[in-house]
């Protein structure tokens, strides 16, 4: 059975000693350990969430800046474009100029040579309508 005697009151004593022993040495500093885990992880979640905002503003910023400098590079390459077409008609049409000049020159040469074939041979027409009559007939006339 059990009995009351000092060593009770003895042990009780030493129970409460020992809980004021662990909680000070073992319970407190564990306590206070998992506390500071606790809030050094809730600074790292407010600086990832704020990295995180960062990065997010940082990428519209770049978005921005790309899509601006698209929009220059788009236009500079139309005016390139513009400017080439521009360049590329008026060599065309000076080209074509020159051929039309050359061509006209050549019309009127040929046409020259064609007149002065035509007098040369109207001026030799008697005498070669004579010389094919001496020959269908045989005689000279």
């Amino acid at each position: 059975m059990i009995t009351t005697d000092i060593t009770l009151f003895i042990q009780i004593v030493n129970m409460v000693v020992l809980m004021f022993l662990l909680n000070g040495v073992l319970y407190k500093p564990i306590r206070n350990i998992i506390k500071e885990r606790s809030e050094k992880l809730r600074g790292m979640e407010e600086n990832i969430s704020k990295f995180e905002k960062n990065a997010k503003l940082r990428q519209e910023e770049v978005d921005a800046k790309m899509a601006k400098a698209s929009g220059k590079a788009k236009a500079a390459l139309d005016g390139a474009r513009a400017e080439a077409q521009a360049a590329g008609d008026e060599k065309l049409t000076a080209i074509r100029a020159g051929v039309d000049a050359t061509k006209e020159a050549k019309l009127a040469e040929l046409r020259a040579e064609i007149e002065g074939a035509r007098t040369s041979l109207r001026s030799n027409l008697e005498g070669f309508a004579t010389d094919m009559a001496s020959k269908i007939l045989g005689r000279s006339l």
